[in-house]
């Protein structure tokens, strides 16, 4: 499980080499999914999935999610998180009898790209090399169940009808003979390839950086058999298009050309963090991450939330936007242990909506007004948030316009947090809290990489990366893997 994390892919390693422009964000909560029925059988001796995953939910809203799977009346297959323990699952089951891997191992770094590679091989004499797995590059083979399947038994993948009910393969979720859709996937997917007739190992698909040693993609130059495919999630009119050349498209379902993203193995963006819970017994708990973790609310009162990339330097841009008029802030958090303590007492810098006595847009530091350079915001309004650690300073804008004299272009205004020492000596990350538990009370926030905001302008940073509703400031970057590395 080491070696997974320290090789995890976090993004680009460096500006150059292969890059892969879009990835689809999937949401159980919406139904959104990808479905297949085929007319005749798929080899369904042997074949190979290989495709990139970046979690956004985790343990019980995001059990025994499916990556891939496809069921009948009677019997189904599935490669999935397992249940709440986050292990990794692959399963089939049919007339001949059920085969099982189960991970030891947990995946549950939502700041990194996962390439899982799933081989099906029943062909092979070899018992043991007929269900394989492998996480960014490595073989899983230290598994907690590992029923391997009998030679030249056929996977529920790429079935058609033997008798047991039509069956319908998914992606992003499996759909129940009985019931319709269920289980769900939550995050986003990348570069998915099916490859029939072949078992094939993960360098056929991706390699170790040679300075780094982290897992990337390349580009696959194989063939994909006569039902293979390849969704590449490049055409948003058409997220289910297949671009093997095979013309073996995909269904969509609740998935529409909003669901593209451009966070991607290759550049990897800043998204809300489910793992960071609170930081003491009474704040900090209680925040719900949805929509490929750029969504927000609350399931007990003040719940805090924070991204997912921390900074010491450079200058980052973001947008948020509540949907109220009080008891939501926004902002940033010093990395420096507890960080919401109480009321008044907790390391954060930000603006809050109207509802803590008479703050109003204005900067709210350690439970005190620090500065009125800022403007008021309300319900539905866009707060833009320009970040500069290089010279400790932080600026705000209500729908485009920076509030007091700031302009961050400049340096002019803002908030100049250069004397607050928790700031300066440690990392910082995008920042917010709600103060009532109601799933009505959501910050909607753009990264740059995905977002539920609508967009009406669309503008990029100076390096074309992240689309936002308003121009990044001169000097301002999106928090990605590729902005990082250059600027940070």
């Amino acid at each position: 499980m080491e070696t997974l994390q320290r090789t995890a892919n976090r993004g680009s390693i460096s500006t150059g080499g292969y890059d892969i422009d879009n990835s689809c964000k999937f949401e159980d909560d919406n139904s959104e999914w990808f479905s297949k029925t085929t007319g005749s059988d798929w080899n369904r001796v042997k074949w190979t999935a290989s495709f990139w995953v970046k979690r956004g939910e985790l343990g019980a809203t995001s059990s025994n999610v499916r990556f891939f799977a496809a069921s009948d009346a009677n019997y189904d297959f599935r490669v999935r998180f397992q249940s709440t323990g986050d292990t990794l699952a692959f399963y089939n089951s049919d007339s001949t009898g059920s085969c099982s891997q189960n991970s030891t191992a947990v995946f549950r770094d939502t700041s990194a790209w996962y390439h899982i590679v799933a081989v099906w091989d029943t062909a092979n004499s070899t018992a043991g090399n007929r269900q394989r797995l492998y996480v960014n590059g490595v073989e899983i083979t230290d598994f907690a169940t590992d029923t391997q399947p009998a030679q030249n038994q056929k996977s529920v993948w790429g079935k058609t009808d033997d008798g047991s009910g039509t069956v319908t393969m998914g992606i992003g979720a499996q759909y129940n003979y009985y019931s319709g859709f269920t289980q769900g996937y939550c995050g986003y997917m990348a570069e998915w390839h099916w490859v029939e007739g072949q078992a094939l190992s993960p360098t056929d698909f991706g390699e170790y950086d040679e300075n780094s040693g982290i897992w990337k993609p390349k580009e696959y130059e194989g063939t994909y058999g006569t039902n293979g495919f390849y969704l590449d999630f490049e055409d948003a009119s058409d997220l289910g298009a297949d671009s093997s050349g095979n013309g073996n498209h995909w269904t969509k379902n609740n998935i529409t050309s909003a669901n593209q993203a451009t966070d991607t193995p290759t550049n990897n963006f800043c998204t809300w963090n489910p793992l960071q819970t609170g930081w003491n017994t009474n704040y900090g708990t209680g925040q719900v991450i949805v929509e490929g973790a750029t969504e927000a609310y609350a399931s007990t009162n003040y719940a805090a939330i924070e991204g997912s990339m921390a900074v010491q330097s450079g200058k980052w841009y973001w947008e948020s936007k509540p949907n109220r008029t009080g008891g939501i802030m926004v902002g940033v958090a010093a990395l420096n242990g507890i960080r919401w303590a109480g009321d008044t007492a907790y390391w954060y810098l930000g603006m809050n909506a109207q509802g803590i006595g008479t703050i109003l847009g204005n900067f709210y530091y350690n439970g005190s007004v620090v500065s009125t350079d800022a403007t008021d915001w309300t319900n539905g309004d866009i707060v833009s948030i320009a970040l500069d650690m290089d010279n400790y300073k932080i600026y705000m804008a209500v729908n485009g316009s920076w509030g007091g004299t700031s302009n961050p272009a400049t340096g002019t205004g803002g908030y100049d947090f250069s004397s607050a020492s928790n700031f300066t000596s440690n990392f910082v990350v995008p920042a917010g809290r709600i103060e009532t538990a109601n799933s009505s009370y959501v910050i909607e926030t753009n990264f740059g990489g995905y977002t539920t905001m609508s967009i009406a302008s669309g503008n990029s940073d100076s390096s074309g990366y992240g689309n936002f509703e308003y121009a990044p400031p001169s000097g301002y970057y999106a928090l990605c893997s590729k902005n990082l590395a250059e600027f940070g």
